[in-house]
C-alpha cells in the first residue's frame, strides 16, 4: 500500500498504535535523539565548511562547491530519516524543514495601519500532457485569470482591499506601486 499522505511515496504499512487515535506511551526515543544528534553535527559541519569555502571563493562559487553540496545532501537525507522515524514511531507528519521568517521581529510594538499593503504572487509551471490532446498552453492564461478573479473576490469578501491584480504568462506580473502613489497625488 502506498502512503499518499506522507509525501514521500514509499510503501508504508501503518502501525495501528502509532497512527491510531489513542495516546501512545512507552516509545523508545533513542534513535530519534541519535538522528537529531547526527543532524546537528551535519549542520555544524555545514556551517564550518561554508565559512571556509566562502573565505576561498565568491558567493556563487561557494553555493556550488561540491563540499557544500555534499553536506546539503547529507542534511536533507538526515531530515528525511527524522521525518520517517517520527512518522513510523509517532504517526506524525512533521514539517521540520520549512522556512519561516518572522518579519515582525523587532517591530512587535508597531501597529498595522489601515492602508498598509504588500504584494503577493502565485506562479505555475504548466506542461502539456505527453499524449495527443486538444489542450493548448494559450488556454492556461484564461484559467489562471479566472482563478485570480476568484481570489480577488474572496479577499474582498473577507474585507481586504485589492487595488489591482493581474495574470501573465512567461514571467511574474509586476504591479507598479509607484503608479498608485502618483495617482494618489493627482
Amino acid at each position: 500500500m502506498t502512503d499518499e499522505h506522507d509525501g514521500h511515496g514509499h510503501d508504508d504499512e501503518h502501525d495501528p498504535a502509532s497512527h491510531g487515535g489513542e495516546p501512545l506511551t512507552g516509545v523508545d526515543a533513542r534513535d530519534l535523539h541519535a538522528t537529531v544528534d547526527e543532524l546537528s553535527a551535519a549542520l555544524h559541519a555545514y556551517v564550518e565548511t561554508a565559512v571556509g569555502v566562502r573565505a576561498e571563493f565568491g558567493a556563487r562559487e561557494a553555493d556550488e562547491d561540491p563540499r557544500v553540496l555534499a553536506l546539503e545532501s547529507r542534511v536533507g537525507t538526515l531530515n528525511a530519516r527524522l521525518y520517517d522515524l517520527l512518522h513510523d514511531r509517532l504517526g506524525l507528519h512533521a514539517d521540520l524543514t520549512g522556512m519561516t521568517w518572522d518579519e515582525t521581529e523587532g517591530d512587535a510594538d508597531v501597529p498595522v495601519a489601515p492602508g498598509d499593503h504588500d504584494t503577493f504572487h502565485l506562479g505555475f509551471v504548466v506542461e502539456l500532457p505527453p499524449t495527443v490532446t486538444d489542450l493548448t498552453l494559450d488556454a492556461v492564461i484564461d484559467i489562471v485569470d479566472d482563478g485570480g478573479a476568484q481570489i480577488a473576490r474572496t479577499l474582498g469578501d473577507r474585507g481586504y482591499v485589492v487595488g489591482e491584480w493581474g495574470a501573465g504568462r512567461g514571467g511574474p506580473v509586476l504591479l507598479d506601486e509607484d503608479e498608485d502613489d502618483d495617482e494618489g497625488d493627482a
